[in-house]
């Protein structure tokens, strides 16, 4: 494994390469480079250098998309994860911004050096003597280009138009050079998504890792096919495709740089073109045995029901290493202290008086009205669901007794019918928790009330919900002992990409790509095959026998929410609710809906299960919210580049 954790570290190179956005080469790059590239062994650190620029995923601390949405909430006291909860809070700002991955700063790193870095591998490598092969040397470039590729498009993904930086400056560059431009959003989509084109028409990525053990999470083929999709799909979306809300945003050569003048024919091209490339990976993937979805099978609880084996299916396909739904992972961020502050204190009835756990991520109760009844239709349009009660408590009955807790408390009416992965992903006042030592399918689940065991008492364990992100824990990952500090992980490489997301691209294309009824069925049956693993009906089935309005899944813009809240419950936690609401252009609408969660203060049902405020999101989030600002310092510098629009 020497090389998979050697493969994204950082080497003292970068901090030689480059300084700020778009420098010019540095008068010592030459001794750089001789070093460097002098021979395969130090190439190859350059190399993995490269991969170091790699965004945490995942990341407590380093991902903007975990914790700085709506999905999980932190306490107001808690100053460890200060720049994604000021994120969330609205407080994003110009003079310092938060998850500047500009600069690099404030939870950021620094992708402009990244590029930078990679610019220099890609001038030098073919000056390396002693490749074993013509192929690995092709390989390797082929590898930092689709990194460089994917660096542009996360920064695009943030800021809008970005200056391309394809190649690095020399010395002798003159002002008119380095004052650069951004391009325009279409310039960077094509750029990055011909660059990663480019790459595959070559052939020197391996269609798949042939060797697990030293070269797990770099790139291939698969990998890079489903990145061209992933890049497509944001380009056909409202944010970036034709966007008016941005017209006028111009720079000083009057060059608009959102492009929002398009035809409805231009921008359903980019579906059809979104479409083709999802179409084009998942052939791909299904020709290397790569598109079956996960399931849990393993003996490590031979005995137990198929109820709690189908939870485990859900919870597994994102923490158990390389499962079938991985395409690929990030091996520089392994899930410790994401794990860590998802498990709540006390929970385990033998380990009572462990204090290692956390339980400072909580989960507002506006996230568990987006996963569907039992029936597979959401709550508020299943009619035989009772969505008027769903605060009021009711008591368990044995049909509920692998999902909730059978003759203890009562729990709340939400917690009732639902479908499984809302289950396996949310952890609440008495929902069974299986697994983190304990083989027993009934009687472990949080007590939450106050007084009661897993209540709020530790000003360093404090859930502001009542509610955990169960789906983020391994269920291996035990509180070791029962009157100790420890916890153990059972750790695992955040994803980048899963495949039920390239399901869900392709399904989302399809429908948008083609507004008739051949389109739509095409796009039902990639939803169903993710929503079957889940217990549910398809949804032609689910929607004619249980909803409100049967005909829903027959119009495109019914199919297109429906798409959007199985994006919502799959991937529920894992970052991408906060960029699927923003290329969608549904973050005004759902950020400035108030938190939420259970009176904590409260021994009594009935009134701890009141909807109690936890922040208001008085309108915080407007339309300038949709790009990172561009850091005040680097427009000083740069008089060129146009600020994003309200900042």
């Amino acid at each position: 494994m020497k090389k998979v954790k050697n493969i994204f570290l950082a080497v003292s190179i970068a901090i030689l390469s480059s300084c700020d956005f778009m420098d010019i080469v540095p008068d010592m790059i030459a001794t750089i480079e001789d070093n460097a590239f002098a021979l395969r062994s130090q190439a190859e650190k350059y190399f993995f250098n490269c991969y170091g620029y790699l965004p945490m995923t995942g990341s407590t601390t380093g991902d903007p998309a975990l914790l700085g949405g709506d999905e999980i909430w932190l306490p107001q006291h808690n100053g460890s994860y200060n720049n994604a909860k000021n994120l969330a809070l609205g407080y994003q700002n110009v003079s310092n911004p938060y998850f500047d991955f500009w600069m690099g700063a404030r939870g950021g790193k620094n992708l402009y050096r990244g590029i930078s870095d990679c610019n220099i591998f890609l001038a030098n490598v073919d000056r390396v003597p002693d490749f074993n092969s013509p192929a690995e040397r092709q390989r390797w470039r082929s590898e930092v280009e689709i990194l460089k590729a994917w660096y542009h498009f996360y920064l695009i993904r943030m800021y809008g138009p970005i200056p391309i930086m394809d190649v690095n400056m020399g010395v002798g560059a003159g002002t008119d050079e380095v004052l650069v431009y951004r391009n325009t959003v279409d310039e960077c989509f094509r750029y990055v998504v011909n660059k990663v084109d480019s790459v595959i028409k070559l052939g020197y990525l391996p269609q798949v890792i042939g060797d697990p053990a030293n070269e797990a999470g770099r790139i291939t083929e698969g990998i890079a096919r489903m990145m061209k999709a992933k890049m497509l799909v944001y380009w056909a979306s409202p944010l970036f495709n034709g966007n008016t809300e941005y017209a006028g945003l111009t720079d000083n050569r009057g060059i608009e740089i959102f492009c929002p003048d398009k035809t409805e024919e231009e921008k359903q091209r980019r579906w059809v073109e979104a479409r083709d490339a999802c179409s084009e990976a998942i052939n791909f993937l299904e020709r290397q045995g790569l598109t079956r979805l996960f399931k849990y099978t393993g003996m490590d609880w031979p005995r137990i029901s198929t109820i709690t084996r189908n939870k485990l299916t859900i919870r597994m396909s994102l923490t158990e290493r390389w499962n079938s739904d991985i395409i690929w992972a990030n091996t520089n961020n392994w899930s410790s202290d994401l794990q860590l502050q998802c498990i709540p204190r006390e929970m385990n009835p033998n380990k009572t008086a462990n204090t290692a756990a956390r339980g400072n991520f909580a989960v507002p109760i506006k996230i568990l009205h987006i996963f569907h009844s039992k029936n597979g239709v959401p709550i508020d349009e299943d009619r035989t669901w009772n969505y008027a009660a769903r605060f009021t408590p009711r008591t368990v009955q044995n049909d509920h007794m692998f999902l909730l807790a059978v003759g203890d408390a009562q729990t709340v009416g939400i917690h009732f019918d639902r479908e499984l992965r809302y289950y396996a992903s949310i952890a609440f006042d008495r929902g069974i928790w299986f697994g983190h030592g304990s083989d027993d399918e009934t009687l472990q689940f949080p007590k939450t009330k106050q007084g009661e065991s897993c209540a709020n008492g530790v000003v360093a364990s404090w859930n502001v919900s009542g509610m955990w992100p169960k789906k983020l824990i391994h269920p291996k990952s035990t509180l070791s002992d029962a009157s100790g500090i420890t916890f153990t992980a059972n750790l695992y490489p955040f994803p980048f990409f899963r495949l039920p997301e390239l399901y869900l691209m392709y399904a989302e294309a399809l429908n948008e790509a083609s507004n008739t009824q051949e389109a739509r069925d095409m796009a039902i049956q990639y939803v169903d095959s993710i929503r079957s693993r889940a217990g549910l009906p398809g949804v032609k089935e689910a929607w004619a026998n249980f909803a409100s309005d049967p005909t829903k899944p027959n119009r495109q813009s019914g199919l297109r929410d429906i798409i959007k809240k199985e994006y919502h419950i799959e991937f529920v936690f894992e970052g991408h609710r906060f960029w699927n609401l923003r290329r969608w252009k549904d973050a005004i609408t759902e950020y400035n809906k108030p938190i939420t969660g259970w009176n904590l203060g409260s021994s009594n049902v009935s009134e701890y299960y009141n909807e109690t405020l936890i922040y208001p999101q008085p309108a915080k989030f407007s339309a300038r919210d949709y790009f990172w600002p561009i850091y005040d310092q680097e427009r000083l510098r740069n008089k060129n580049l146009v600020q994003n629009f309200g900042w």
